[in-house]
Formats: structure tokens, C-alpha cells, sequence
């Protein structure tokens, strides 16, 4: 087998994060985009002592455990992974991955320690939260507003029939799609840096059916086309907000806002935000809590499935009387508040300032007294807080813990820790220093909060000194 080889065979499983095996002359071989038992044929891309890699040219044979699928862009679109799995086959695949990744680091694990996966109460048109990328489906093509197309960086698939939203969504997208089609101004190209139409945001709240809707582009309008000339700012968002006026939907827009964004990164950024009608937020709530959720603050993307997990949070931590709580990459404070009632006060850090301002606001709203919010990097506020906390919970983003962090958190020498994790490898890589210092896993479970895709929460609770 080298570099360049054609092969066929059959998936014998997937590794997380969704990384297919095809055992090939006593190798295993990693292809992206398959499932276990699916006869493939795959080329070599990459080779050497330590790993093999596969790039996946075509689907042989169905595994015997798919299903039609339920997204007519599947699997075009590169949103989710696992369409034509039932549900209880996905979650159990899930569970799967992550006890197998996360078994071989632990040290002084009880027998009991992993609780397998906890699902979604939704399947489908979960998510709270969309961001739409303006494009063309292939070069040259007509103006399209979706995501990704699979494997690729450029060409943008409409997704009309999207599964993971709901129905305000997908008509909010049209429409602005339309609205954007009409004014006759580019997109932003991702490889000239040119262009206008960024992306779409869309934040709708399950508890309220309260939507806020954001345009974003660059400040680039260009040169030559009696449109491109014609058109100002100004008349972009009377479109836009009459486009969205005109609309039936089952929940209500409360806000429209209009963002600009000129960093060269593909990533929805604000350089700044007008307000264009109503608020500039939404409100949900959860486990009787209220929150306000602004355009870039974090919040769960599935309102259903984050009571799950906070309701495992607060099962994992036990115990919280009279106890001082660090909640360290606290985002808008959800789980610093959904503890606050049963503790004497919480800490929360977090370096994005509209969250921790979201934050602030939200625990005055709920009448928590106990909660203070902290703006600014872990690594760098954690010397001047002036409590010892008696236990503490970390959610720290898709990279995890920085490494020089770490023995900061470790110095406080609390008996509990919580850890959870959105990317389990971050997890598996700081379960290392956490053991070293003298902590143990004593239960883990996941949480499936992405139904149709590969990613999923991991909750740990670890202890020191038994």
C-alpha cells in the first residue's frame, strides 16, 4: 500500500470525531464522510510509519443498518454526518466513540465510571441558532445563501429543506436570500477578499418563539454596475427589514440588525452593528431561568437538550450548600446561575465582554444575588480572584484548557472538578495533567446535543483524594 493506491473494503467502525476505519494489510486506514459497515473505495492520501489516511471516492454498498434519508441535501451539504442513521443507531455510535477514546487515559477508574450517552429530547429543527454563508453553489453560478458544501471551502449549497432548524428559519432564509439576489451586489469571495453579502445569523429562542435575524457584509460596495452604484447601505436594510416584515411566521422577529465585517476570516465578526428594528436580543429560558441571548454571545445551540446537560452538571457537582463555585469559561452565565439557587456564590470568568455583560444582566433579571461575572482570559484573571472556591466547573472552548492555565486551576486544590467538554480529544489531552496532579475520573457521560452530526458534549466528574 502506498500513496495514490485505489482500495476497497469495509468500514469496521468510526473513531471520534466520526474518522471511518477501513483495515487494509494489518494497517487501519482513516476516511472522513463514511459509516461503519459500508463497503467504500478509497485513495491513499497519506502514508506514513505512525497513520494512513483515505480520501473517500465512492460509496460501494450501504451499511445494513441505514435508512433513507431525511434531507434532500444529503449528502451534499456539510452540516451533518449521519442522516441516514436512526437515531438510536447515532447515539449509540456516539457513546461508542467516546468511551473508547477517553478509556485508555484514564488511571484509577472505577468499573462504573462511563454512564453511556444521554439524548436530545428533539431530533430534528433543534437548533437555536444558524449561520448562513452567501456564495455560489458552483463558479459562476446564481447567488446561494447555506452552508459548506461538503468538502469544500468555496461552493455554498441552499439549504431550503434544512432538517436541524425549523420552518421561521428556513423561510427567514429564503427571503433574505431573495432580498440580497435583488439588489444585484456580490458576496464576499473568500480567496479575492472582495464582495459584499457575508453571512446570515438567525437566533431564535425554543421557550419564547422570540427571533433576531443579522445581516452581515463587508463595508466594500463596488465600483461599476448600475446596481453596485445605485444601492447604499441604508437602502440594504430597508430591503432587508421589509423583507422580513412581509413574513408569516410561528415565532416573532423582535430584532434586525445589520453587521459589518471586514477581517479576512471566515467567521461571523462584528466591527460594528447597527440595529435596524426592535432589540438587538432574544430571551430563553431554561430549567425556570430566564436569559438573554445577544447576536454574539455563547448559548447552547439546542435549548432542549442544554436543560439535559445542565441538569447533568447539577447532578455531577452534588452537593453545593454553603459552597463557593468557579465557573471558568462561564459564557453568558447559564450554568453560574442555574447553580447560584443551591450555593453561597459563583464566580464566573469569561473573556468575551457581551457575554459576561449578557451575564451580569441576566442574573439581576433572575434575582441571583450570589453570581458575579468577571470579563477577561482565564489564564490571566484567575491570580486575582480573591475566593477559594470549594469546587469548580469548566467549559472552555473547542481547544480546551491552556496549558499554562492549567496549574493555575490545579493550585486551588478544591476536592471536585466538572469538566465539560464540546471537543473529547481537548478533554482526553487535559485528563492528563488533571490525574497528575492527584484528580480521577468517577463518572462521564455524553450528552447528545447535535443529533445528524458527529459532535456531542462530554461531562466528567472528577475527585481528589478519593
Amino acid at each position: 500500500m502506498k500513496k495514490g493506491d485505489i482500495l476497497e473494503g469495509q468500514i469496521i467502525r468510526c473513531d471520534y470525531p466520526g474518522k471511518g476505519i477501513l483495515p487494509v494489510d494489518g494497517r487501519e486506514v482513516k476516511v472522513k464522510g463514511v459509516l461503519p459497515g459500508q463497503k467504500v473505495r478509497v485513495r491513499i492520501k497519506k502514508k506514513n510509519a505512525s497513520s494512513c489516511e483515505g480520501m473517500l471516492l465512492e460509496i460501494l454498498e450501504p451499511s445494513d443498518t441505514e435508512i433513507p434519508g431525511d434531507c434532500p441535501h444529503f449528502p451534499d451539504c456539510g452540516g451533518c454526518q449521519f442522516r441516514t442513521l436512526p437515531y438510536e443507531r447515532q447515539t449509540e455510535m456516539k457513546s461508542e466513540q467516546i468511551r473508547r477514546l477517553l478509556e485508555d487515559a484514564l488511571e484509577d477508574a472505577p468499573l462504573d465510571w462511563y454512564e453511556g450517552i444521554r439524548k436530545s429530547p428533539v431530533e430534528t429543527g433543534y437548533r437555536n441558532k444558524m449561520e448562513f454563508t452567501f456564495g455560489d453553489e458552483y463558479k459562476g453560478g446564481p447567488l446561494s445563501l447555506g452552508l459548506h458544501k461538503k468538502g469544500s471551502f468555496y461552493d455554498i449549497v441552499n439549504v431550503e429543506s434544512c432538517r436541524i432548524v425549523d420552518e421561521d428559519i428556513r423561510k427567514i432564509r429564503s427571503a433574505v436570500l431573495d432580498a440580497a439576489a435583488g439588489t444585484a451586489l456580490p458576496y464576499y469571495h473568500r480567496l479575492t477578499h472582495e464582495g459584499y453579502f457575508r453571512h446570515l445569523l438567525v437566533r431564535k429562542a425554543r421557550a419564547t418563539g422570540q427571533i433576531l435575524v443579522d445581516l452581515v457584509t463587508t463595508t466594500q460596495h463596488p465600483e461599476g454596475g448600475a446596481a453596485a452604484g445605485d444601492i447604499s447601505d441604508g437602502e440594504v436594510d430597508r430591503i432587508l427589514v421589509d423583507a422580513l416584515g412581509a413574513l408569516s411566521l410561528e415565532g416573532t422577529i423582535t430584532g434586525v440588525l445589520h453587521t459589518y465585517n471586514d477581517s479576512v476570516a471566515d467567521a461571523v465578526r462584528s466591527d460594528r452593528t447597527d440595529l435596524l428594528s426592535g432589540c438587538g436580543w432574544i430571551e430563553e429560558e431554561l430549567l425556570g431561568l430566564s436569559f438573554r441571548i445577544t447576536p454574539f454571545s455563547f448559548f447552547q445551540t439546542n435549548s432542549a437538550g442544554a436543560e439535559v446537560l445542565y441538569e447533568t452538571v447539577r447532578e455531577y457537582i452534588g452537593e453545593t450548600d454553603d459552597r463557593v463555585i468557579f465557573d471558568l469559561y462561564s459564557g453568558t452565565g447559564t450554568i453560574a446561575q442555574i447553580l447560584a439557587p443551591v450555593a453561597k456564590h459563583v464566580t464566573g470568568v469569561e473573556i468575551v465582554p457581551e457575554a459576561v455583560e449578557a451575564a451580569i444582566g441576566n442574573a439581576r433579571k433572575n434575582g441571583l444575588a450570589n453570581c458575579s461575572f468577571i470579563c477577561g482570559d482565564v489564564l490571566k484573571v484567575i491570580d486575582d480572584l480573591q475566593e477559594k472556591p470549594d469546587l469548580i466547573v469548566l467549559d472552555p472552548p473547542r481547544e480546551g484548557i491552556h496549558p499554562k492555565a492549567m496549574p493555575k486551576i490545579l493550585g486551588f486544590h478544591v476536592n471536585r472538578i466538572v469538566y465539560i467538554s464540546c471537543k473529547a480529544t481537548s478533554l482526553k489531552r487535559d485528563l492528563a495533567a488533571l490525574q497528575e496532579a492527584g484528580y480521577r475520573v468517577r463518572r462521564c457521560c455524553t450528552v447528545d446535543l447535535f443529533p445528524g452530526t458527529a459532535h456531542c458534549e462530554v461531562i466528567c466528574l472528577l475527585t481528589r483524594n478519593g
